[in-house]
């Protein structure tokens, strides 16, 4: 039997998540309003959210001045191939770490751990080295490299634990009914372990997708730059910002993210009612 809820604090909750939606939203509109304004409205002192007048000349200059489209496509390449390698990866590594016991599992775990100490200023310059020794700087490949090598701690320990909490007693009765231990990763493990498959692929996919310092360092060809190294040519040489193509450009950047988090958010809603259900 279920108590229901009074009304005033039904009124609270919703209240408190239109409070939490403005406030996370508000950046976004602000971005919004900015990207069809003139130059200016954007250099007066008004504060206003609707645009005086509406200007869509932005849009145009952002996509053609600063060459958004091939930044736009070698950052939607880096981003899902460092997706894709960081999940293949992941995925045995995670299982072996949650199931193996032993000095093996607490050597990875500190690795992981260590891995994540260190800020990325500190070996920007080994990194570099080591890439130009590779024949991999200024390529995109060599940036997917160096990408995979830093999200991958961060989705190994993120899928372990999706893995932990999968009952080991569902892989022995698998085995009791005579599957194999490819059978039973296939069949029992993997569709359990698809919602935590998903949020890593979100993860690695977004980390990829905004990257900036790393991109700045090791991209020097204007043909290979992403997109955040894109954006950054607004800014101007003489320290003049184009607001007004930025914010456009930036909400043209912000389109792909919402794309991906749309499809994959349904297919991590869909794993984790299954995996409910077969729990």
């Amino acid at each position: 039997m279920t108590t229901k809820r009074p009304l005033h604090a039904t009124i609270l909750m919703y209240l408190a998540l239109a409070g939490y939606l403005i406030f996370l939203g508000f950046p976004l509109l602000w971005l919004l309003s900015a990207s069809f304004k003139s130059t200016q409205e954007l250099n007066s002192l008004a504060v206003n959210l609707i645009p005086q007048q509406w200007d869509f000349s932005n849009y145009a200059s952002a996509l053609e001045r600063q060459n958004l489209l091939t930044a736009a496509g070698n950052s939607i390449f880096v981003a899902v191939v460092t997706m894709i390698i960081s999940v293949v990866l992941s995925m045995p590594m995670a299982y072996a770490l949650a199931r193996l016991k032993g000095k093996l599992r607490a050597a990875g775990t500190v690795w992981i751990l260590v891995s994540q100490v260190f800020p990325t200023i500190l070996i920007i310059i080994p990194l570099f080295l080591v890439l130009r020794s590779l024949q991999l700087n200024d390529t995109l490949f060599g940036l997917i490299l160096v990408y995979v090598t830093f999200t991958l701690p961060f989705t190994l320990w993120m899928l372990q634990g999706y893995v932990a909490a999968i009952p080991p007693e569902l892989e022995e009765a698998a085995e009791m009914d005579g599957a194999g231990r490819f059978t039973i990763l296939r069949t029992v493990v993997l569709p359990l372990l698809a919602p935590g498959l998903v949020a890593t692929a979100m993860f690695t996919f977004v980390s990829a997708w905004n990257e900036f310092f790393l991109a700045l360092v090791l991209i020097q060809s204007p043909e290979l730059y992403t997109l955040p190294i894109a954006l950054r040519s607004f800014l101007g040489a003489e320290g003049q910002t184009q607001l007004g193509p930025l914010a456009a450009g930036a909400i043209l950047a912000t389109i792909p993210s919402l794309i991906i988090f749309g499809i994959l958010q349904k297919k991590l809603t869909g794993g984790m009612l299954a995996g409910a259900v077969k729990g």
